[in-house]
């Protein structure tokens, strides 16, 4: 039988109440209204037995990303990553089940990064030490100042960093699951894909890699990339910020890119998956291609390289779903 919906305003009451009771100042007055909360509606201990419920699966869950739900949920008041942590529950009290798949599949850290940004949205953030940001599409990231060095760890995507004048002689860290890249007065990118290794480019100044397992570090110079996982760091490569960086001004750069390859990096910036036959895949294009329109951008591609662009449709033909490029069909 399928779960009842709670509406939304009543978790997040049983969330808000949930996060008030586990503060350690919480009062036995504080205790007695939640009980007269809890006993006022039967829908209320329905959204307390489902709030009960989540935090047993977290429980069944402890490490890293559960030592931040529990973080954010002593955050002050109307912080940004409490309000992320109490937006969440809701939804999974709403929802029940259902959503706790999805959230099995979403971890703690996404859910409640400082700073994201959506499918083809790209957005610049100054920090307070001058360092620009600028964060490339589906991208999750914390921000993490101190009094003795400057972190941000990045969740997922993307960033280029332009590092700040300002540190009062505080390092300049990005951290991902492999490891650290540590700025050398710089400016450099950053790239975490969910299969791969982390990618470094480096377009002034130096940055040095250190795999958290490693045994090894690397200095990258100006103009070199390489990429790094939590025990091995790759020999570095030519770099090249007006193709590898391109995105920060909207366009992506294919020098001679497999077909498969280059709809992975467009899709990126786009609403509806793309993909493309396997007997084409390894057709290679070269080109500058600007982000804003999609649609057109497969055309171009399609012309290009004498191909078809297939899409499936949902609402009665109305809205496109997918994308697909397949062999044009020969002229009769």
């Amino acid at each position: 039988m399928a779960e009842a919906t709670i509406p939304r305003a009543i978790a997040q009451q049983a969330v808000e109440w949930m996060v008030e009771l586990q503060s350690p100042d919480a009062s036995p007055d504080l205790k007695q209204q939640w009980q007269q909360w809890l006993a006022a509606d039967p829908v209320h201990e329905q959204a307390w037995q489902r709030i009960e419920a989540v935090n047993g699966r977290l429980g069944a869950m402890a490490g890293p990303d559960t030592l931040d739900f529990a973080k954010a949920a002593l955050a002050p008041q109307g912080s940004a990553r409490r309000r992320h942590m109490v937006k969440s529950l809701v939804v999974l009290v709403v929802a029940g089940g259902a959503a706790w798949t999805g959230y099995r599949q979403t971890s703690w850290r996404e859910v409640l990064a400082d700073q994201r940004t959506g499918v083809g949205e790209r957005r610049t953030i100054d920090l307070e030490d001058g360092t620009r940001l600028v964060m490339n599409a589906s991208t999750m990231l914390d921000v993490r100042f101190g009094s003795s060095e400057r972190r941000l760890r990045l969740i997922a995507g993307e960033i280029l960093v332009q590092s700040g004048n300002a540190g009062g002689g505080r390092p300049l860290l990005v951290e991902t699951p492999h490891g650290l890249a540590t700025a050398l007065g710089t400016r450099f990118s950053v790239r975490l894909d969910a299969d791969g290794p982390t990618q470094v480019g480096v377009y002034d100044g130096a940055v040095r890699l250190a795999p958290v397992d490693g045994q090894r570090s690397l200095v990258l110079q100006a103009g070199q990339k390489s990429s790094f996982d939590s025990q091995h760091i790759g020999d570095a490569q030519p770099a090249r910020e007006d193709s590898d960086a391109a995105w920060v001004d909207g366009v992506l750069v294919a020098r001679d890119m497999r077909l498969d390859h280059f709809l992975q990096e467009l899709g990126r910036y786009s609403v509806h998956p793309l993909s493309c036959d396997d007997n084409v895949a390894g057709l290679r294009l070269s080109g500058a291609y600007p982000l804003g329109d999609i649609a057109k951008v497969l055309d171009n591609v399609a012309g290009l390289l004498s191909l078809q662009v297939h899409s499936v449709s949902r609402l009665w033909g109305l809205r496109a779903a997918s994308y697909r490029l397949v062999r044009a069909a020969p002229k009769k």
